[in-house]
């Protein structure tokens, strides 16, 4: 019996998303298949696409199968309208529902942009990972971005830098690191997965000189946690944690906030790395970059970390 087909949803249809899906297609949707929701509309001029009325036709589809998706508007390249943001919302809602029946092996979702959802359709989510939990009626869930050069996990994801010491409690990270360990280990086959802990100040706080937060919140946890049978170091500093040496004894790195994270792994591997969010009853996979509204339109966009996602949804769906 053939496995379902991946749920891709469009995202902002003014950025890149519509034609790096239709590259993804070209290069690698035999290998990999998967259907698009959205509309068509919004594909670039040229695009070989075909209607599909359910997601099983997608397998046997010889170009790029639409799932269709009514919007509001065309799309101007670059430039979001506001009347297009329900519809990003719904073909999410829509790529969920596929997803959680069956229909869809997994969900690959295409680049949102926040600021023309809350501007257009009043969106509340900090972004698509905390949609996506509140969809899926889970109380927690990990964003992972994951390349084969390295794994990362941000505690805190999106918010200020302001309150990340706030927010940083506990119970968050202790949360955090019992979900990565246990995604490790249903997605991704690694019976006892190595994680190793990154500190929230310069030098890991340096014995309290430069903080405490390594003393009194950050090593309690991690000692519990070994206490349960993790495999886990740290606090480590985390300016010594991401050179080649370093990467090779752990499988997945947990940093305390978004950019102590995203940086290491967007420099190794930009065009390489997938964003995972775990915690999730089903599997979600995205590319890990925006909507670059700057070459939108221009046939310049590349689909690598698409085509990356979309590979990793099918190897682990």
């Amino acid at each position: 019996m053939r496995r379902a087909p991946i749920a891709l949803t469009c995202g902002e249809p003014s950025g890149i998303g519509p034609e790096i899906a239709a590259k993804a297609w070209a290069a690698i949707g035999h290998d990999a298949p998967f259907f698009w929701i959205g509309d068509p509309r919004h594909l670039p001029k040229g695009t070989g696409w075909v209607e599909i009325m359910q997601p099983a036709e997608a397998l046997d589809a010889s170009h790029l199968p639409v799932l269709r998706h009514a919007f509001a508007a065309e799309a101007r390249p670059g430039q979001p309208n506001p009347a297009n943001a329900p519809g990003v919302i719904t073909a999410i809602e829509r790529g969920v529902a596929l997803v959680q029946s069956g229909d869809a092996r997994a969900l690959c979702t295409g680049p949102i942009h926040k600021q023309a959802l809350q501007d257009g359709a009043g969106f509340s989510f900090p972004g698509h990972t905390e949609f996506l939990a509140h969809l899926a009626d889970v109380d927690h869930v990990v964003m992972m971005l994951a390349s084969p050069m390295l794994r990362v996990v941000p505690v805190t994801i999106h918010i200020p830098i302001e309150d990340v010491k706030a927010a940083l409690t506990p119970d968050l990270l202790a949360e955090t690191i019992r979900i990565t360990a246990q995604g490790l280990k249903d997605r991704f086959g690694l019976a006892s997965p190595r994680l190793a802990v990154a500190g929230l100040n310069p030098h890991a706080g340096e014995g309290g000189k430069m903080g405490r937060e390594e003393l009194d919140l950050i090593a309690p946890v991690l000692d519990d946690l070994r206490h349960e049978g993790l495999d886990i170091v740290g606090p480590h500093s985390a300016d010594t944690m991401f050179h080649a040496a370093a990467r090779a004894r752990y499988d997945v790195a947990v940093c305390m906030y978004h950019d102590q994270a995203l940086i290491p792994i967007k420099t190794l591997d930009f065009d390489g790395g997938v964003n995972v969010t775990l915690g999730l009853p089903f599997l979600r996979t995205s590319p890990d970059h925006g909507t670059a509204f700057d070459i939108a339109g221009q046939g310049l966009a590349n689909p690598a970390s698409l085509i990356a996602a979309l590979r990793l949804a099918a190897e682990v769906g």
